[in-house]
């Protein structure tokens, strides 16, 4: 019986760790939404012809991409580990590790939210021009993606 117990106690610990790191995720790599917006800039460097003030910004969108997503593998990592120590107890507390993960959950989001809000800061410098790419760019995105979704609902009879 305590076996069973241990079990459904390590299960439980498991299901709140999965979901606090899911959701601890930023969405700025992948996904849709303001990923794809900040994606769908940084790929066009090339074509934008950045002017001195735009490229200042940009290299600052940059590092602050870089800086939250050292945060937030550090926070995940203090998850794991919260995680790690809080599974070897004989009676785990799993409401203590879900409001770990709601935490790193809460960081990783606004982290992301000021991240998107540096490149969309440079957004707001193109010209019209830079703007035209950078559209250009996510319509084609958004086609791939209504493409890849139709393929999936061909191979999948429709249910997706």
């Amino acid at each position: 019986m305590k076996l069973v117990a241990a079990r459904v106690a390590a299960l439980g610990a498991a299901l709140v760790l999965s979901a606090g790191v899911a959701l601890a995720q930023p969405a700025m790599h992948h996904g849709a939404g303001n990923g794809d917006l900040v994606m769908a800039i940084a790929a066009l460097k090339g074509q934008l012809n950045l002017n001195t003030s735009q490229q200042q910004t940009w290299d600052s969108a940059v590092a602050a991409a870089r800086s939250a997503r050292q945060a937030t593998r550090a926070d995940l990592q203090s998850l794991h580990s919260a995680t790690t120590a809080e599974l070897a107890k004989a009676e785990p507390d799993l409401a203590a590790l879900a409001a770990k993960a709601d935490d790193v959950r809460a960081r990783s989001q606004a982290a992301h939210r000021q991240v998107r809000d540096t490149w969309l800061a440079l957004y707001a410098t193109f010209t019209p021009d830079q703007k035209a790419v950078v559209r250009d760019a996510l319509q084609q995105r958004l086609a791939r993606m209504e493409n890849m979704r139709e393929k999936f609902m061909q191979h999948h009879g429709g249910q997706g």
